[in-house]
Formats: C-alpha cells, structure tokens, sequence
C-alpha cells in the first residue's frame, strides 16, 4: 500500500504532499493539477516498465504522454531538479541480511520502505543524480562524489545509534568507480560487483517493482458498450485503462470460479452476482450477466433487466452510465488484495444517487478486500457519502485522507481536509463544491422579490 508521495518540479506543482490512506480522495477546481498528482504515480510505474534502462523516466507510454522533460518540468525551467520519494507499508515485513557476516546476520527489517531520487536535466533529458532507499534504520544512498560529478559512491546510514552499524565491504582488487542510478530506481549492477554485500539492494529493487506491479489505474475516459464481444479465453490483468477489458475480466473470474462477500463470514456469491449487487444498489439495474451467444462461439454479451419485471436488453440498450460506472466495479472485485487502485472520476455520467451508492463501493473494496483506492472526483454525492459512513462508523476517520487542489497563482497547492469522528469537514475550502446554501438562499429571495411585484 502507498503510505505516502512526496515529489518537486513536476508541471504545475513546485512541491506536492500526499499522506495516503486505505480512501484518499482529491477534490479540487478545473486545472488545479489533480490529474497530475496522478500522472505522477503512473510516471513512475511506467518508467518501472520501461525496457530502456539508459531512461531516466519514461514520459511517453502506454500510461502517460508527457513530452520532454521541458514539457513536464515545472514552469519549463530545465535548471530545476525534480525530488521524489515514495513511501510504501508492505504486506509482509522485508529482511535484509549481511552476507559477509558469518552469522548472515539482519542488518534491516520492517513493513515500511522508501525510496528518494533526483533528476537534474543533462542533455535535455532526465537522468537520475541520486537515489536512496530506508529499511527500518538504515538509509542506502548511491550519490556523487562532489556535487555535478560523474563518479558515484554507495553508503549505508544509520538513524540509530542502538543498532548495530552496517557499511559496505569492497571485494579486494583494483577500486573501479561507480556509474549512477538505473533508470530512477535503480543501483548499477556495479554495486553488486564491486562490493562484497551488497547483493540485497536488488532486494529493495524487487519489492519496488512489485508494489507498483500492484498498482492499477482507470481514466475517466471509457470505451462505450459493445454489443457482443470477442473472448479468447484469457486472463486480463486489470480492466484496461478506459476499461475496455471489463468484459474479459468478468469472465476470467467467472470461468475460475471465483466467489465474493460483501463483509467477513458473509454468504460467499459468484463473481458476476457480486457485479449485480452493486449495479442494483446503485440504483441501475435490477439483473446483470454475461452469456455466451452459442455454445463455442466465444462471443458473449452483457446483459441486464432494468427492473423487476422486465425484459432482458443488452447493455447497450439502456442507460450510457451503466456502461461507465461496470469498470469500476469490476475492477475494484477483480484486483488481488492489498493492491492500489487509482480512479479519476468514477462518478462520470452517473446521477446523485449513484453517485452516492459508488462510495460504498469504494468503503467496501477498501475495509474488506483490502484494497487502496485513491481517487480523483468532482462529485459532491460520494464526498456526502463518504462523511456518513464516518458518522455512522462504517469506517475509520484514520481509513480516509482527503485533499483540496487549487492552483490560484498557476502553481498548484494542497490541502489536507481535516475530519472528524463524525465525518465533519473542519477546514472547508471557500468554494470547494460550490455553494448550495446560497444558490438556494438567493433563489428564494428571488421568488419573494418577484411576488411582491407580481401582486402591485
């Protein structure tokens, strides 16, 4: 699970803050750099899968375009430096041993890893000048020599001065200097060779990369319905981006079998009944399957009754926003547990009370499944929903983290929204969803002003 996002330089931010919870939601203005908060994450997931290993940071993929690095900098100013650092709490503790001890002695061990990096622009294009990782209390940093220099060394720090201190041995021969980082990420194979234990810090790399490999993104742009569609009997890894795989997954799970429960020792329900529940407690449909047209054809059609009663349509043929809202929740019953879902507005095209349904979706998949949502909304409905479940302690205050993103000098800035035990907003921004009360209030005023003339 992402604890925590810190980064510097990156377009509209100069810095940027982010503590994470099991729900961390963003709210904010148009153009106030919620969705670049986003990029960031998926920036560093597709550099992870990037197979150049000369690139500092992949800004064009699959997950993001993001130009050159003059493009992505902050203010275009290519003599900035762009800091990150990521913090993840682990499903299982890591251990790291010493392998020159004779014992194999633990050097480090804990549930919390973090990794620091920075780029300077060399060549206009990103290369990583530093990078560090922090085990429990000790820090292993790869940085240069002098400061702009070429030749890197590797040191290990320690935080406490209780623990036994560790620092790297150097095989015996001739001393050869160190390149620096891989890709953003990464040691040089250098470190492994050059040092006689230092072989764990591809430890640290590995559970890096598998905390982003858990990392799953839908955009708030998804492919509108099909009438039947193509099945090759494989197994997605997620839904897709704009949730064009929702189908496959849907399918996947049913084909293995998979079952869900809404909570702990709840009655176990296969995985497309578990789609339907949710649709119905949106308010959405009343049935909702997948079938295959003829026995052998792999192709298949969803299909849904809107009501008791009704007759069955494909999914196409009725309201858009069921279409929109499928990848949602496919989705966030289709990922392994512990894994961290990021949505920009899954509310798109649906109405309030949808809307509103969506949040106990999210508090479901998050305090059950266990899986991290961090979202990007507009939508008043779920935030109102949200703060009832805390009223009603359906969920922890400490679960949720919710920002505000505003950019009222085109340098955007957040703040964190402080609530309470009962899911009050302490510190609600000045025209953070609009304003209700007035709008009402003024067109009430409206009405008796209008009256009194009327009646003259």
């Amino acid at each position: 699970m992402l604890a925590s996002l810190y980064f510097t330089n990156f377009k509209s931010w100069a810095k940027a803050d982010l503590v994470c919870s099991r729900i961390t939601g963003i709210f904010g203005t148009n153009s106030s750099g919620k969705s670049s908060l986003i990029q960031f994450l998926l920036l560093m997931k597709q550099t992870k899968d990037a197979t150049d290993r000369a690139v500092s940071l992949e800004l064009n993929g699959d997950l993001v375009q993001l130009g050159t690095i003059k493009d992505a900098i902050h203010q275009h100013d290519e003599t900035l430096s762009i800091d990150f650092s990521l913090a993840f709490k682990l499903e299982h503790s890591l251990s790291l041993s010493d392998p020159s001890n004779k014992k194999s002695a633990v050097i480090a061990e804990g549930n919390v890893l973090s990794i620091s990096s920075t780029l300077d622009v060399q060549n206009k294009a990103p290369t990583a000048t530093k990078l560090s990782y922090s085990l429990d209390h000790l820090t292993f940093e790869l940085a240069p020599k002098v400061q702009g220099g070429t030749q890197f060394e590797l040191k290990a720090k320690s935080t406490s001065e209780a623990k036994t201190d560790f620092s790297f041995l150097r095989t015996p021969g001739r001393v050869w200097q160190l390149p620096g980082p891989v890709k953003s990420y990464g040691f040089p194979d250098q470190a492994r060779t050059y040092f006689q234990n230092a072989g764990f810090l591809a430890d640290l790399e590995a559970e890096y990369e598998v905390e982003l490999d858990h990392l799953f993104y839908l955009g708030p742009l998804r492919d509108p319905p099909k009438r039947d569609y193509l099945w090759a009997r494989s197994r997605p890894s997620d839904v897709g981006q704009k949730g064009e795989r929702a189908i496959e997954a849907i399918l996947a799970a049913t084909e293995a079998g998979e079952t869900r429960n809404l909570k702990y020792k709840s009655r176990q329900r296969p995985f497309q009944e578990m789609i339907a529940h949710w649709l119905r407690e949106m308010g959405l449909i009343e049935s909702f399957r997948v079938a295959e047209i003829a026995e052998g054809s792999n192709r298949w059609q969803a299909r849904v009754k809107t009501s008791v009663g009704a007759s069955e349509v494909l999914l196409t043929d009725v309201g858009f926003g069921i279409s929109q809202v499928l990848p949602v929740i496919t989705l966030l019953q289709y990922v392994p547990e512990g894994s961290t879902v990021i949505l920009e507005q899954p509310e798109i095209h649906l109405h309030p009370l949808a809307q509103s349904g969506l949040a106990d979706l999210i508090i479901q998949a998050a305090t059950h499944r266990n899986v991290q949502i961090i979202l990007e909304s507009h939508s008043e409905h779920l935030l109102l929903r949200l703060q009832r479940r805390l009223a009603e302690e359906a969920i922890k205050p400490h679960d949720v983290k919710l920002y505000f993103c505003d950019a009222p000098k085109g340098t955007s800035i957040l703040m964190p929204l402080e609530v309470d035990l009962y899911g009050n907003i302490r510190n609600w921004p000045d025209k953070f969803m609009g304003d209700a009360f007035n709008e009402v209030a003024a067109a009430e005023l409206k009405r008796i002003e209008r009256r009194r003339q009327d009646s003259r």
